[in-house]
C-alpha cells in the first residue's frame, strides 16, 4: 500500500517587507501638483468649491488583517501538532505549537491542515468541483513568518489606498487580484498546494502603478514616483524566482490589479479639479475660465482597453483551468518565471511517496525517495497522520 506524502507548500509570500513595503507606500503618494495661484489640488479629498476633499476612514484593511490573523489561529488550533507529531516546535503552546521546521520552516501548520482549511489544490478545484478554493486560499498562510510579512505589507499599502479611494474600490482590487493570482497559479503550479495573500498584495501594487499612469496630470514629481514604484515592483517580482515562492500568483495578481486600476481608480484631470475645487482667492471669478473636461481621451481609452482585457483574460483563464489545461504543456519556459534553478537550490517540487503498512499498533513507513524506513507506535493511523509522517521521513 502506498500513500502520497504531503505535498510541498507553494508559498505566496512577499519577502523582505521591511525594505520594500515602506518604499512602495511612499512611492505611491507623491506630492500633488500645485494649482494656479498658489493653491493645492488635493486628490480625493472632499466636495464643494473652496473645501478640501475628505479622506476616507480606513476600516476594511484593518478588518482584513484581523480576519487573516484569526484564520491563522484557527488553522493552528485545528492543526494540533502534539496530537500528530513528537517533534513539534514550541510545544509549550499546546495545540498551537508548530510543525517540525524540516516540514514547515515558516513556523506553521502541516499542509494537510492547510488543505483541509481550503488551500489551493488544482485537482480538487478542477475535478472535485471546489472552485471556492481559488478565493479561500488567499486568506490562509503557511506560517508565522509568512503571515507577518504579508500583513505588514497589507497595512502599509492598503491603508493609504483605502484613505484615498475608499473601502469599496480597494476591496474590489484586493479580491479580484487575489482571484487572478490563484487562477494563474493553478494553471502553472499543479503539483503543490498554494496559500497566501501576496497575489492580492501584488494586485494593490499593480493598481497603484496604473493609478499613477492614468492620473498623471495631478501628480508632481511624476518621474521620480514612477521610477520608485517600478523599482519596488520589479524587486519583489525578482524575489519570486526563489524556490517555494509562488511567483505565478504574484504575476497573476499584479496583472489583474494593474488592469483594474485603470478601471476603478480613475480620477478627474488636474485642470478640471483646480477649476472646480480650488480655494477662493481675490480676483477669482467662477466660470471666468473655459470649462475643462473631467477626463481626457487617454483615460477613456485606457479604461476601455483595460476593462476588455480584464474580462477576456479572466474568461479565457477560467475556461482553460476548468478544462484541466496545464500551462506548462504549452509554454516550455514559463516555469522559470516562478523559480530559476542554480547551484545553490533546486526547483524540483515533485511530491514524495511512502510505502506504508499497519501491523496491529505498529505503523511502518518507507520513503521511496531516499529509502529511509521507520516504525511508529500508532494504532489506527489516519491518512492525514501518514502523510505528515511521510513528509518528515522524506525531508
Amino acid at each position: 500500500m502506498t500513500s502520497q506524502a504531503r505535498r510541498e507548500i507553494e508559498i505566496k509570500v512577499q519577502p523582505r517587507v521591511g525594505e520594500t513595503s515602506s518604499a512602495s507606500a511612499s512611492a505611491s503618494a507623491p506630492s500633488p501638483a500645485p494649482s494656479p495661484g498658489g493653491g493645492m489640488a488635493i486628490r480625493g479629498r472632499g466636495r464643494g468649491r473652496g473645501r478640501p476633499y475628505k479622506s476616507h476612514s480606513p476600516w476594511l484593511v484593518p478588518a482584513m488583517t484581523l480576519a487573516n490573523v484569526v484564520l491563522f489561529l484557527i488553522t493552528m488550533y485545528i492543526n494540533d501538532c502534539p496530537k500528530h507529531s513528537t517533534r513539534c516546535v514550541a510545544r509549550f503552546l499546546g495545540r498551537f505549537s508548530f510543525q517540525p521546521t524540516k516540514e514547515n520552516p515558516l513556523l506553521g501548520p502541516s499542509s494537510s491542515t492547510l488543505d483541509k482549511m481550503g488551500a489551493l489544490d488544482v485537482n480538487k478545484v478542477v475535478y472535485g468541483h471546489q472552485g471556492w478554493r481559488l478565493i479561500t486560499c488567499i486568506w490562509l498562510h503557511a506560517g508565522v513568518v509568512h503571515i507577518l510579512a504579508n500583513m505588514l505589507c497589507l497595512l502599509l499599502i492598503g491603508i493609504r489606498l483605502e484613505q484615498e479611494f475608499g473601502f469599496l474600490k480597494v476591496g474590489m482590487v484586493y479580491i479580484i487580484s487575489g482571484l487572478g493570482g490563484s487562477v494563474l497559479s493553478a494553471l502553472f503550479i499543479q503539483s503543490s498546494i498554494s496559500v497566501g495573500a501576496s497575489g492580492a498584495l501584488f494586485g494593490l501594487l499593480g493598481a497603484m502603478l496604473s493609478e499613477l499612469l492614468t492620473n498623471w496630470t495631478i501628480y508632481a514629481n511624476k518621474c521620480a514616483a514612477l521610477l520608485t514604484l517600478s523599482f519596488v515592483i520589479v524587486l519583489n517580482l525578482a524575489i519570486g524566482i526563489l524556490p517555494h515562492v509562488d511567483n505565478f500568483a504574484h504575476l497573476g495578481g499584479f496583472i489583474s490589479g494593474f488592469l483594474l486600476g485603470f478601471v476603478v481608480l480613475i480620477q478627474p484631470q488636474f485642470g478640471w479639479m483646480s477649476q472646480r475645487y480650488q480655494y477662493t482667492r481675490p480676483g477669482y471669478l467662477p466660470g471666468s475660465a473655459s470649462p475643462k473636461s473631467k477626463h481626457n481621451a487617454c483615460q477613456y481609452i485606457l479604461w476601455i482597453v483595460a476593462a476588455v482585457l480584464l474580462i477576456i483574460g479572466f474568461t479565457v483563464a477560467m475556461v482553460l483551468l476548468f478544462k484541466g489545461v496545464n500551462g506548462n504543456d504549452h509554454c516550455s519556459w514559463c516555469h522559470y518565471l516562478s523559480c530559476v534553478p542554480t547551484s545553490k537550490w533546486s526547483c524540483n517540487s515533485n511530491p514524495v511517496y511512502c510505502e506504508s503498512s499497519q501491523d496491529g499498533d505498529m505503523l511502518s513507513l518507507i520513503c521511496q525517495g531516499n529509502g529511509r524506513a521507520r516504525n511508529y507506535t500508532m494504532p489506527n493511523a489516519t491518512d492525514s497522520q501518514i502523510r505528515d509522517l511521510c513528509t518528515q521521513l522524506c525531508t
